[in-house]
């Protein structure tokens, strides 16, 4: 059985947090646990977010969901009693960035406020609370299960118990190696970008434009459409180059000096400074790589592609590690690693959507002809060769060929049995109250309702 978190949602998107807006329900108790009451007001509120986000519900509301947020407390209470601290940093990020999603679907800050009608400090306490109780109940839960060991035999074990329809049906996969270069971008390229920096950076500095104007209107960074905003921020979270300009700056007024980092180009405003962490606006300008580079860079790719399979002066995996471009693979025979899973198999979905068209045609061994793709972290023209290492067809998961996926399973499994030991233990030990009217349920776990 698993237990299903249902805290409030922090993924903050309007709609999702609208019943922060309503009018609460008249205070009731409905629970209590140990000291702490659960009114029906929060199991009201937690429905409505629920609702909101589509989040299922599993069975009746009005048992499931303060059932949920009684364990919650029980976490809570066992956080206080371990002293668990959470990264305040850490916390501040998470609720910036929701805060700066909230402002870029409203409009602005006051809209914010009207429409959860809140002021915004209320807000962002509320958020920030929920996000602290959020890590801290994690945690709990992994330090419950900390001194864990799984041993191959026992993955053994736990497949062989498997009921047939509870082993998992595995999707296509594939294995692929990668050689990659990256065309450069001619001077005049880069030039006429720093003209247009400079420029917009003369018209802020002389009061003819606002920076979040023009941030909106040329900048090619995702915040463009926050008027170039990044929100709070820390200085590891940021491109070195920038945090080392951003973090200098001391008026808000002021436009910096033009900064590159892997990204592109950038100017800079600062927004404001709270210790570690900075708000700054951007506007970010990419240089283009010339039709006729990369024009080049393909053929080049395809003469090393006849070289390899024609003429055998190199393996692939030579070529990988001494003309590919792409750090992540050059030294490890060009083969791509899935960051989802941290193996080297990916579903088609999780390849970058032109290698997958590549490869979706292609048999095991075979080498693909050059194609332009999108590098994933510049967001720029790059140029590629793929070799399909492997090609594993659907099936049901076996040892075999599926050992990481199915330990995965069973570690899941056996630390979900630890909590919800710990949980039952939990349980009996605790006082519980539970009003008339909230009793008649079949829940999930047993001892809820004391008896004398």
């Amino acid at each position: 059985m698993k237990i299903k978190r249902i805290l409030p949602s922090l993924v903050l998107v309007a709609a999702g947090m609208q019943a922060m807006a309503q009018n609460n329900v008249a205070e009731e108790v409905a629970w209590v646990i140990g000291d702490e009451p659960i009114y029906k007001s929060e199991i009201e509120q937690t429905y409505q977010e629920m609702q909101q986000d589509r989040v299922p519900v599993k069975g009746d509301p009005y048992c499931s969901i303060p059932e949920q947020l009684a364990i919650d407390r029980l976490f809570l209470h066992q956080a206080e009693l371990d002293t668990v601290e959470v990264q305040e940093a850490l916390v501040q990020q998470q609720v910036d960035a929701q805060m700066n999603m909230l402002i870029a679907n409203l409009g602005s800050r006051e809209k914010v406020e009207q429409y959860f009608r809140k002021p915004f400090s209320e807000l962002r306490d509320y958020w920030a609370k929920n996000m602290r109780d959020r890590y801290r109940i994690q945690q709990v839960r992994n330090s419950l299960s900390k001194d864990l060991k799984i041993t191959p035999s026992d993955v053994r074990r736990y497949y062989d118990r498997l009921p047939a329809d509870s082993i998992p049906s595995v999707p296509m996969q594939v294995e692929v190696q990668i050689i990659t270069l990256h065309p450069l971008i001619p001077r005049e390229e880069i030039d006429n970008v720093k003209a247009r920096l400079r420029d917009y950076a003369d018209r802020i500095n002389r009061g003819e434009s606002e920076f979040s104007t023009l941030a909106i209107l040329y900048s090619e960074d995702g915040s463009s459409m926050r008027g170039g905003e990044t929100g709070f921020i820390g200085r590891a979270q940021l491109a070195p180059e920038y945090a080392a300009v951003a973090f200098n700056l001391n008026d808000p007024k002021k436009v910096s000096k033009i900064v590159e980092t892997e990204y592109g180009y950038h100017i800079i405003q600062l927004i404001e400074k709270r210790g570690d962490r900075i708000n700054t606006r951007h506007i970010l300008l990419k240089p283009k790589v010339a039709d006729k580079d990369l024009t080049d860079a393909l053929t080049r790719l395809d003469s090393l592609r006849t070289e390899i399979v024609d003429q055998k002066k190199y393996t692939f995996e030579e070529a990988a590690r001494f003309v590919s471009q792409d750090k992540d693979t050059r030294y490890s025979r060009g083969v791509m690693s899935n960051s989802e899973t941290g193996s080297t198999r990916f579903e088609m979905s999780q390849l970058p959507q032109e290698v997958a068209r590549v490869v979706a045609g292609m048999q095991p061994g075979e080498i693909s002809k050059a194609f332009v793709m999108k590098d994933p972290k510049r967001d720029r023209d790059i140029v590629a060769i793929v070799k399909l290492t492997e090609r594993i067809e659907p099936h049901t998961a076996n040892l075999a060929d599926d050992f990481q996926l199915i330990k995965n399973m069973y570690e899941n499994s056996a630390r979900e049995e630890i909590v919800n030991k710990w949980l039952d233990k939990k349980i009996r030990e605790t006082y519980v109250r539970i009003e008339d009217g909230w009793r008649g349920c079949e829940f999930e776990h047993q001892g809820w309702i004391k008896t004398k």
